[in-house]
């Protein structure tokens, strides 16, 4: 049975052979209606990605059009019409094709895309044009998120124009626009379910598990892929489709680099190792940091800014609670990062005024947090009315504190060039405070040199 709850979201229904519950894509779809009125909104699922040549690369719906079909092929498109009692909810998909499914693998089909997501009505994606024209028509608006593929935005535009010209052939109209549907669909998907965090809690326990396989791992003279190819293996080997995005295995000088990924360079005693990986299990992503000695232990300028690093995600963790905001949650890193560099001498002045000025951003460059779900960097504002929304329970965030001392950056000791650390966690916001989903993996220096043997 569909339902909706009581804040407009989504319940679940099934649950999966595996435990994890079914979503009712159904009930999301619903409260699209109920924003769209008697309008037509069209969420589309691009072509299959080009590698190389005739190659095609991994494929992965869009988001937003996931969360309301569960459909899976590429070259789709979903149309919800507000307008209509009885065909609501048309998919156009790729027909069956034995042919071209002998090569790579069965469709669904218009038939298949009826009986097993829910559709009122399938049609061959061709029928496109001549069929959503007249939906337009007789729609009061359209919605659309232009911008993310320039051919369909001209495809569609065609096909409303098209519309509203037979429209104003028997109407009085006064202007035609293509209406944004992300920023509802973006509020749904900002405040996470029970079911979806249930997908969340078990991603996230298989990048904490690969996390501990490669701290255990790690020793000089390996090579960062080594460590990328174990936490990637390991994320396959417990179900994950692969990595929320490309692993950072980023070995001394190299984890000053934020988004390092070229994973190439030998591991040497006496640098520190930072690995940043996520696995997606089911749509829905991990994202987790760990930075940990190749060696035997920390040199005393890396256990320093690894300390250094623990407190700020600590008392940024503190400030996660309902009605705090993530400008909060980065301020309270901030002002424990410039109270340490300022007693390590790596800054001078007052903490008040290296904050105003910026001072610490040679170091700290970064925010303390970003949304997580179906996306790693997921959807859902920073601010309403132009100020940061305040925290509510069911959102997921990360808190990830860090600091990075290039090896040719000038006015700092060199027994701190070259060192970069960085320590990430998955936070739920629950009715009280905050719940760290990615608990499982050693975080501290000490739980660190633990995990490894070494303490």
């Amino acid at each position: 049975m569909t339902t909706i709850r009581s804040d407009g979201l989504p319940s679940m229904t099934a649950t999966r052979s595996d435990g994890l519950p079914a979503f009712d894509y159904a009930a999301r779809r619903e409260a699209i209606f109920d924003r769209i009125g008697t309008g037509v909104a069209v969420f589309r699922a691009p072509s299959l990605p080009v590698h190389t040549n005739d190659v095609e690369g991994r494929y992965r719906p869009p988001a937003d059009f996931h969360y309301l079909t569960g459909f899976p092929e590429a070259d789709a498109v979903a149309v919800l019409d507000g307008s209509s009692d009885t065909d609501r909810f048309l998919l156009f998909v790729q027909p069956r094709d034995p042919e071209r499914e002998t090569w790579t693998g069965r469709r669904v089909g218009t038939a298949g895309a009826v009986e097993r997501y829910g559709a009122n009505a399938a049609y061959p994606v061709t029928e496109l044009e001549s069929r959503l024209a007249p939906i337009v028509s007789r729609a009061s608006s359209l919605f659309h998120s232009l911008g993310r593929d320039e051919t369909f935005d001209r495809r569609l535009l065609e096909i409303a124009r098209s519309g509203w010209s037979a429209r104003t052939r028997t109407a009085v109209v006064t202007g035609h626009s293509i209406l944004d549907p992300a920023p509802f669909v973006h509020e749904m998907r900002l405040r996470k379910t029970p079911g979806e965090v249930a997908w969340l809690r078990h991603a996230i326990a298989i990048a904490a598990e690969a996390h501990r396989e490669a701290m255990s791992a790690a020793r000089p003279g390996m090579y960062e892929h080594e460590i990328e190819a174990l936490v990637e293996y390991s994320f396959r080997r417990s179900g994950a489709s692969g990595w929320a995005y490309p692993t950072i295995a980023a070995a001394g000088a190299n984890a000053t680099v934020l988004h390092y990924t070229a994973n190439c360079d030998r591991l040497s005693d006496g640098d520190l190792l930072l690995l940043d990986a996520g696995d997606e299990y089911g749509w829905y992503c991990a994202d987790i940091t760990r930075t940990f000695p190749i060696g035997t232990d920390f040199t005393p300028a890396q256990r320093r800014v690894h300390d250094l690093v623990s407190r700020a995600h600590a008392a940024a963790f503190a400030r996660v609670r309902p009605g705090a905001t993530l400008e909060d949650v980065h301020e309270a890193a901030v002002e424990t990062l410039v109270d340490g560099l300022l007693s390590l001498g790596l800054l001078e002045g007052s903490a008040a005024q290296v904050i105003s000025d910026g001072q610490y951003r040679r170091f700290y460059m970064h925010r303390t947090s970003h949304w997580l779900g179906m996306d790693v960097h997921d959807a859902g504002a920073y601010a309403v009315d132009g100020r940061p929304r305040p925290l509510e329970a069911g959102m997921v965030l990360t808190v990830e504190p860090g600091l990075y001392f290039a090896a040719d950056l000038e006015g700092v000791p060199d027994a701190y060039r070259g060192i970069g650390v960085r320590i990430e966690d998955d936070v739920i916001v629950t009715p009280d405070g905050g719940e760290i989903l990615s608990v499982g993996v050693p975080r501290t220096a000490d739980e660190v040199l633990a995990h490894r043997g070494r303490a």
